[in-house]
């Protein structure tokens, strides 16, 4: 069976959705299905939509080449028609507009089957605080996302929702491909120092604020152990420029380290330091209780106990995880130190504990099957 897996961006080496995409269509195709993945490129200001390194469409320069990128979908299903393709998957920007809605009526008029993922959701609150340009993204969203789910067959959801704008759901987990994903070095016990990893494409719920706040009520105690926050990724400016004011403001920039994008080989060297990761840790903050972080899963993948304040409920009894209250309380450092001195599994057993139920493959088959209704 063929099918085309859309995203409406290109792919960054260093960024987590870029590589997550990747292991689903890997997945996909390890399921048996014919997969060719649809995106956009925008070299020197030049826009193409593009499947597999081929041109598709090519929307021109500047202005003219934003709006035909947003507008010219047609090529879309013309390629569908024309290669037979029988199954979209199809990963949501919050881009719901006419056009995309014509386009996912034609698709779904000649019968193809039509996945939509959305990674996170609920996502309104997501844009609380963001500039007017977010929220006209937002505004029209709302507007037009419930007419969108009428030519959609299931949404794929990380969530525990059964519904999403009226349309019955597909219930997963994220995901990992372990092929990909570096086992974390054993190291000896640390005594003298701790460093913990942050990984993420940054955004306020992530509440990393939590931990440099945490490690800045440490220091004032003059403790004997050593901690280190390495920050990895980029994100949105006034979040990463608030949490650089606060680590000059409190005095900790010798132990609170910015790497921005990271992939590789440094990544696993950072990885290989660290003791601890820091996953989501302030989630209420866009309204989410319930959540399947792909960065839980891999940390689990690397073998490093790991920190988060949601209700993840692949996680919610291993004991490589700390569970934080969601709050904005700063996290408590000396409770962190006590809880890695008390996780005594090697990265090998961490890793091993997901190995059979937390692969893309698995995944990715449950979309397969319930999409086509098999047992």
């Amino acid at each position: 069976m063929k099918a085309v897996f859309l995203i409406f961006h290109g792919f960054e080496e260093f960024n987590g959705i870029s590589k997550k995409i990747r292991y689903q269509v890997k997945a996909l195709q390890q399921c048996g299905i014919d997969v060719r993945t649809c995106y956009l490129t925008d070299e020197h200001n030049h826009k193409c939509r593009m499947i597999d390194g081929q041109v598709l469409e090519d929307y021109g320069e500047g202005i003219q080449g934003k709006i035909r990128k947003r507008t010219g979908l047609g090529c879309i299903v013309n390629y569908a028609l024309k290669e037979n393709i029988r199954f979209f998957y199809i990963r949501s920007d919050h881009n719901t507009t006419p056009f995309l809605i014509h386009m996912l009526r034609r698709l779904h008029r000649h019968g193809i089957k039509i996945a939509l993922e959305i990674p996170t959701y609920p996502y309104d609150q997501e844009y609380k605080g963001l500039s007017f340009a977010y929220q006209r993204v937002l505004f029209i969203d709302k507007c037009l996302r419930g007419t969108m789910a009428r030519y959609v067959d299931k949404i794929v959801t990380f969530s525990d929702h059964e519904q999403i704008f009226g349309r019955p759901t597909i219930r997963i987990s994220n995901g990992i491909d372990l092929d990909a994903i570096p086992l974390k070095k054993q190291q000896p016990p640390a005594e003298d120092e701790i460093h913990l990893i942050a990984v993420a494409t940054i955004h306020p719920w992530h509440g990393f604020d939590r931990a440099i706040a945490g490690i800045a009520n440490y220091y004032r105690n003059r403790p004997e152990t050593s901690v280190y926050l390495h920050i990895v990724g980029q994100g949105v400016p006034q979040v990463t420029d608030a949490y650089r004011r606060m680590v000059v403001e409190n005095h900790i920039q010798d132990n609170v380290l910015f790497h921005g994008p990271l992939y590789g080989e440094p990544l696993d060297a950072v990885f290989n330091q660290s003791h601890l990761g820091i996953g989501s840790l302030a989630r209420h903050r866009s309204g989410i209780t319930h959540l399947k972080s792909l960065k839980n899963r891999e940390y689990a993948a690397r073998g490093i106990p790991f920190i988060y304040s949601e209700i993840d409920e692949d996680f919610e009894k291993s004991p490589y995880v700390m569970k934080i209250p969601p709050t904005e309380d700063p996290l408590d450092i000396a409770a962190v130190l006590n809880f890695y001195r008390n996780v005594h599994l090697t990265p090998g057993e961490i890793r091993q504990s997901i190995a059979n139920t937390l692969s893309w493959k698995v995944q990715m088959q449950q979309v397969v099957n319930e999409l086509w209704n098999e047992k």
